[in-house]
């Protein structure tokens, strides 16, 4: 196997789109049990499912280049859309009193995307690299933490590297993402008093 067919594979099984819709019920199922699982579903079919469809037409009709919007300048309809699922899915999960952990990240990941957005516009931060470096923020407080910690630190920079070695990303881009996605997520769950 080539790197390059390694480094589109890493690209697309740790995805934000793949892991924003598989993360949410594997934590409500960790932090508790089957009812969080249930309640994770909810969270990953507006905050995952949603982009991912409009990304989808996107694709289909030509707007979009492929799933990963590797063109920075035809990202900002697909994000928008995305916060506006996000913020649909927060609305959702708080009123109907979800656990707090999952309400905490899905706050993340708005507040990943109010820093993230607004940079894209003018320079092509990693939303793979900050979506997975969330990830294993938010695995970190479900699953023992240092073990899960530096699995995922390796996992993080094994999806940066597939960036950078497609030729989609700089380091700096990546590293940038990587950084933007722990701050965000950690301190979010910290003003959630779970961090």
């Amino acid at each position: 196997m080539t790197a390059e067919l390694v480094a589109r594979r890493v690209t697309n099984i740790l995805a934000p789109q793949v892991l924003v819709i598989v993360m949410p019920p594997a934590v409500g199922l960790l932090a508790q049990g089957w009812s969080g699982a249930a309640w994770g579903l909810v969270a990953s079919m507006l905050c995952g499912g949603v982009p991912a469809a409009v990304i989808a037409v996107g694709v289909r009709r030509g707007l979009l280049d492929s799933h990963h919007i590797v063109d920075r300048t035809r990202r900002t309809k697909p994000l928008l859309a995305a916060v506006a699922a996000v913020l649909v899915a927060l609305a959702l999960l708080v009123v109907l009193g979800a656990p707090t952990l999952l309400v905490a990240t899905v706050t993340a990941m708005l507040i990943a995307l109010a820093v993230t957005v607004p940079i894209t516009l003018r320079w092509k931060i990693s939303f793979h690299a900050a979506v997975s470096a969330g990830t294993v923020v938010v695995l970190a407080h479900v699953l023992p933490a240092w073990p899960a910690a530096l699995i995922g630190a390796a996992v993080v920079a094994l999806v940066c590297w597939a960036r950078v070695r497609l030729s989609h990303h700089t380091w700096l881009q990546v590293a940038a993402g990587a950084v933007t996605g722990t701050l965000t997520t950690w301190g979010t769950l910290a003003a959630f008093g779970l961090g």
